[in-house]
């Protein structure tokens, strides 16, 4: 009873409703809630019922650890909505945390399941991380409990490799649960390590763990295997508390990288060519300051609402995107023949990152054509690999053939197929190259989430274009980076809701 009392009270305190509030809409009393959010009070199956209806999220399901909802699509869409703060920075900034000897306030941190789960990894291993709104405190512990981590979040989030530049610092040895996340075919953390030993690490792969030991030194310069996200922000976390300088080369520019650099010159890590693949890190001996930073806005929440508002031809201005990874997005959709209107920039909140407001209107009926050019991913500054999927749906609307190259990962072509129970044309080559005909009215269906979080939420976004009521089974995946999801495309106007599962 105290942990459903506590799972009510974060999500009510995520949703800013008081309890106050919460009591009215469920016809009780304030002092009946602190009762039950206290674990005080027994709640009945109905009320849980209720009070997930109140709070727009299912609190309990008869089938553990799966949330599925249920939409009526072929609605047009209106109104606004905001850019939500970054996954893939939010857990950037968990794991830089860890260099901290003091006490690191996040503010805007999305309620996502990757995010969830990183901090119960934290707090197995002795960090005390606190919950304020939308804000968490982060305070490490004097020593590091390695011994306890939490190895079922552990195995569930692929960020967990990154723990392993910050806690160098720390650990001469240590031990961490194998890496989870997106099922995307071989997706090795060999670079990872070929980063780390120019530090002194050294990783040994067991069928289970990475064991990891470390007799720190400090290189001159890093040529990273790959330019991958989470390898380069390895790298820098490595370099950030090695005194000197390192130069890392053919690093990462992608926007979470950006974010961690941002972060890393808060705590007083001096950093040059953020932005280029060649970054040059002054290192410090120790981090231990009290600290705040404010996430800056994700661009695949952006496109997200970019490609819902094509695929149900809607009316929507999406507030707070970050311009500068949007770009050639937008300059590919708008060969495609979208129209669409771009405000005045202006910054973040961390005061680097540019955001604009973009404004959609219907178009005409089959106004959208096919790219001329195959659709395909690029490191930062091209097209990015997680805005890749939203154009295979988008080009299920559009006139001709559309070939998507997802060169980055084996498979992930494959689950764009899962189009085809909606009413979409694809032929897949292999599994790297998909073609997608259009436009094809899109029809209901009831399908199982794939194990991947962005060919997920591209079923998401087709079954509100869909005539008829469909279902979407086992939703992890896209909770996974996408918050509030349902409550915000309710807010649009969408017909959509959480399955009622007692």
């Amino acid at each position: 009873m105290q942990s459903l009392g506590s799972k009510i009270a974060d999500v009510r305190e995520a949703a800013g409703i008081t309890q106050a509030a919460l009591a009215k809409k469920l016809k009780t009393t304030q002092s009946a809630i602190a009762r039950m959010e206290a674990g005080k009070q027994n709640v009945s199956t109905d009320m849980l019922r209720r009070i997930s209806q109140a709070l727009g999220k299912n609190l309990i399901t008869l089938s553990p650890g799966t949330v599925n909802v249920a939409l009526d699509g072929g609605y047009h869409l209106s109104g606004t909505i905001e850019t939500n703060t970054s996954k893939n920075g939010a857990v950037g900034l968990l794991c830089a945390s860890l260099l901290n000897r003091g006490t690191t306030t996040l503010r805007r941190m999305p309620r996502i399941e990757e995010v969830h789960r990183l901090i119960e990894v934290l707090t197995s291993i002795g960090v005390k991380v606190e919950w304020h709104g939308s804000d968490v405190v982060i305070t490490p512990p004097k020593t590091f409990k390695l011994g306890s981590i939490d190895t079922e979040a552990a195995r569930k989030t692929r960020s967990i490799v990154m723990f392993i530049g910050a806690l160098m610092h720390h650990l001469p040895s240590f031990s961490l649960p194998q890496s989870g996340g997106c099922k995307l075919g071989s997706r090795t953390v060999q670079p990872h390590f070929f980063a780390l030993e120019h530090f002194g690490v050294h990783i040994e792969t067991t069928a289970l763990s990475f064991k990891v030991t470390c007799a720190p030194r400090r290189p001159r310069e890093v040529i990273l295997y790959e330019s991958g996200d989470t390898v380069t922000e390895n790298a820098l976390f490595a370099a950030a508390r090695t005194p000197g300088t390192t130069v890392i080369k053919y690093a990462s520019a992608n926007y979470m990288v950006q974010e961690v650099c941002a972060f890393l010159l808060a705590c007083g890590v001096q950093i040059e060519g953020i932005g280029t693949t060649t970054l040059t890190v002054t290192g410090v001996a120790n981090i231990n300051t009290d600290l705040e930073y404010t996430l800056s806005e994700d661009p695949t929440d952006s496109m997200f609402f970019i490609a819902a508002a094509v695929v149900t031809n809607s009316a929507i201005t999406i507030t707070r995107c970050p311009i500068e990874f949007l770009e050639l997005e937008l300059l590919t959709l708008e060969k495609m023949g979208l129209r669409f209107t771009i405000g005045a920039p202006y910054l973040s909140h961390n005061g680097r990152t540019k955001l604009v407001d973009i404004k959609f209107k219907p178009q005409p009926a089959r106004d959208l054509i096919a790219p001329p050019e195959k659709v395909h991913p690029r490191p930062y500054p091209g097209l990015n690999a997680d805005n890749l999927p939203f154009f295979a749906v988008i080009a299920t609307q559009a006139k001709g053939q559309t070939l998507i190259h997802d060169w980055m990962y084996e498979k992930r072509a494959i689950y764009f197929t899962e189009l085809d129970k909606l009413g979409a044309d694809t032929v897949l080559a292999d599994p790297h190259r998909i073609f997608i005909n259009g436009p094809t009215p899109l029809r209901a269906a009831e399908l199982i989430c794939p194990p991947a979080l962005r060919p997920a939420t591209i079923l998401l976004i087709a079954m509100l274009g869909a005539q008829g009521r469909s279902v979407l089974r086992n939703i992890y995946s896209i909770n996974r980076g996408y918050e509030n999801l349902v409550a915000r495309l309710s807010s649009l106007g969408a017909h959509i809701s959480y399955l009622d599962e007692f």
